[in-house]
């Protein structure tokens, strides 16, 4: 099983209880953080105060779903980008014999590892990237132990600077293909920006923090639900269909003013 955990942004324009200005996203908002699995269902969500860490509560939203797949018997890998490249969280993962991936922030002893490969050779240039890898064993002052670092530095054409890039993983596959996994993890954004467009989760416009996470899974449970019917119906779920489902789905009461999202009925797929 495969998790993606990652963040975004829920802008507010009013006094919303714990909304808070946050410096990445340079807005008035609140950080949700959502556990996807390469489905596209959201296993959990978690509201959180506009000016908290990126990865802060991680551990209460991401561990018990590990727990359960590790009394299930099922091998889990996790993927998530920098803001989530914390020593607790190697531990923590690495105490569960739980495989991970994670973007890693370049800093000057990693970047020494790869110099010789930061400039491009000689002779005319591709206008095809260049790509090259490497494999380091790498230990910070606030880790524990060493781990394997895998950095990719790419060569593009017109650019005078490489672009390059860290992972720290437990994965023992080669470097292009640990890069590649990770690489996948942007459908998890992907799915958050689905949920904002289908069921307008970061629409979070009551004055209650409770209230407001309420609301914000609601539109998780709905998207998730929608997530399921497209997959029954559809060889290929996207956000046309989805869409479709909400559409078919809403109803608009007589002289009112709000929808209301509803499901007559909902049936297992045929076995094949």
């Amino acid at each position: 099983m495969i998790l993606d955990i990652d963040r975004s942004e829920s802008p507010v324009h009013g006094a919303q209880e714990q909304s808070a200005y946050n410096g990445h996203f340079e807005s008035v908002c609140y950080h949700p953080l959502f556990v996807f699995n390469p489905e596209g269902d959201c296993l959990v969500a978690k509201l959180r105060p506009g000016n908290v860490h990126s990865a802060e509560g991680w551990d209460e939203v991401l561990l018990p779903i590990i727990d359960r797949y590790r009394r299930r018997r099922q091998r889990v890998v996790v993927r998530a980008d920098a803001a989530f490249a914390r020593p607790e969280v190697y531990e923590a993962l690495e105490r569960r014999g739980v495989h991970y991936a994670i973007r890693l922030p370049a800093n000057d002893v990693l970047e020494r590892q790869v110099e010789d490969l930061l400039t491009r050779p000689g002779g005319r240039p591709s206008h095809a990237p260049l790509v090259r890898y490497r494999s380091i064993q790498y230990q910070a002052a606030s880790w524990d132990r060493t781990r394997r670092v895998i950095a990719k530095i790419e060569h593009h054409l017109g650019e005078l600077f490489p672009r390059v890039g860290f992972i720290v993983t437990t994965l023992t596959g080669t470097n292009r293909a640990v890069v590649r996994f990770y690489n996948q993890r942007g459908t998890a954004e992907q799915w958050i920006k689905e949920g904002k467009t289908a069921t307008h989760w970061t629409r979070l416009s009551c004055h209650r923090f409770r209230a407001n996470e309420v609301r914000l899974l609601l539109g998780v449970i709905a998207t998730t639900s929608a997530t399921c019917y497209v997959g029954w119906s559809c060889p290929s779920p996207s956000r046309t269909g989805r869409s479709r489902v909400f559409n078919s789905g809403c109803s608009r009461p007589a002289g009112g003013s709000s929808g209301t999202l509803g499901a007559s009925r909902c049936s297992s797929p045929k076995p094949t």
